[in-house]
């Protein structure tokens, strides 16, 4: 029971159901959206920022939904930041609030569903690729880069949860980024291929899974599995515990999030298992800022992740690389007391958004990370 939670929990990291209903193609072929216009998110409006819904094309065809927050009576050019994740979130959760916290602060701040996700386009539904999903993170910042309140070289990113990891391999990739923060990382690369703390790091268990979602492909392709355990087990594992208190009850809950209900196309990962996402991260020269929990069962990704980018080795990394060319820029930002979920939104003394925020994410210590080095 314990490993199928574990698994479960895992894999309701993935992505997200959308109607068809909300994407149509015109006469010359581009896919328009039919974006929700009320105000659907997990958490209030700030009296800060202005608000607008926007969408914007990626190099692959695909239609990204995103929210825009620009700071109230801002004037001239500004920087910006683009916001994804958790893997398996919407922009109406975790990444939304970080992009309207960020733009209370002066930033210009882009929360987006990636592809096949949430209000973007692309099908099948509830799908994911290494590759589509790092050039969401591209398609955000071209767009980012063409508004006429945002200065193009002051351009950085943010990744919660599994996009903390495609958020650095963006940032390996895009030298226009010059900021980047995993928040909470998965390596979704490691994990799918390794287990949870590598368990299944071995031939003969990878081989178990590649058989069974090569099957899967020609049994059921769009069958789908895993979102969040619901209802718990008795003997379900705290950070299981965690996730349910954040994405199934009001705290987090949404009707476009896969982790809040029924997860992702079973087959939805197939290539991520077979990928490495941070190979080249010890090259990043631009800056970045690792922030984990102290108590989050995911630490060990970020810290890991950290620990390659600035020596080009790190436990759970076969590959041993050369030491960043440019360590100073780098750090690892450990929460107290803070655990996986906590850093989604703050956290909350008793669960399921009830009893008073325990304000664990420390945003101005990101809005003086972004502004030292969007300058």
């Amino acid at each position: 029971m314990k490993k199928i939670v574990l698994l479960a929990a895992l894999m309701g990291m993935t992505l997200i159901a959308c109607t068809d209903k909300n994407q149509a193609k015109t006469e010359e072929g581009m896919t328009t959206l039919n974006l929700t216009q009320e105000w659907d998110k997990v958490f209030p409006l700030s009296e800060k920022v202005n608000h607008r819904k926007v969408t914007f094309e990626t190099q692959y065809g695909l239609t990204l939904a995103a929210d825009l927050y620009e700071p109230k009576d801002a004037q001239g050019k500004l920087a910006a930041i683009a916001v994804s994740g958790p893997f398996g979130a919407v922009k109406e959760q975790s990444s939304g609030l970080y992009a309207m916290r960020m733009a209370e602060r002066g930033f210009v701040a882009l929360a987006f569903d990636p592809s096949y996700t949430g209000e973007s386009s692309g099908e099948p539904r509830r799908t994911a690729s290494p590759d589509i999903n790092t050039e969401d993170f591209m398609a955000a910042v071209d767009y980012l880069s063409q508004l006429e309140n945002v200065d193009a070289e002051k351009i950085g990113i943010i990744g919660v949860c599994g996009w903390g990891g495609i958020a650095l391999n963006e940032a390996a990739a895009d030298t226009r980024i010059k900021a980047t923060v995993a928040s909470t990382m998965y390596d979704m690369t490691r994990v799918s291929g390794n287990g949870y703390y590598d368990s299944e790091d071995n031939e003969e268990a990878r081989h178990t899974a590649r058989e069974a979602r090569s099957k899967q492909r020609l049994t059921a392709p769009e069958a789908m599995g895993g979102g969040v355990v619901n209802p718990l087990p008795a003997d379900a594992p705290q950070f299981v515990k965690d996730y349910h208190d954040y994405y199934i009850t009001p705290r987090g809950y949404h009707k476009r999030s896969g982790n809040s209900n029924d997860g992702w196309r079973v087959i939805g990962t197939q290539a991520y298992a077979n990928a490495r996402f941070l190979y080249y991260i010890n090259e990043i020269r631009s800056a970045v800022l690792v922030m984990h929990g102290e108590k989050a069962h995911s630490r060990y990704f970020g810290e890991a992740a950290y620990h390659y980018m600035v020596d080009g080795k790190a436990e759970g990394y076969n590959t041993i690389g050369k030491p960043n060319p440019v360590p100073e820029n780098k750090q690892l930002l450990i929460i107290p007391d803070a655990s996986h979920c906590d850093l989604y939104d703050g956290g909350w003394t008793e669960g399921a958004g009830k009893g008073e925020s325990k304000n664990l994410i420390p945003w101005d210590k990101l809005a003086e990370f972004f502004g030292n080095y969007l300058k």
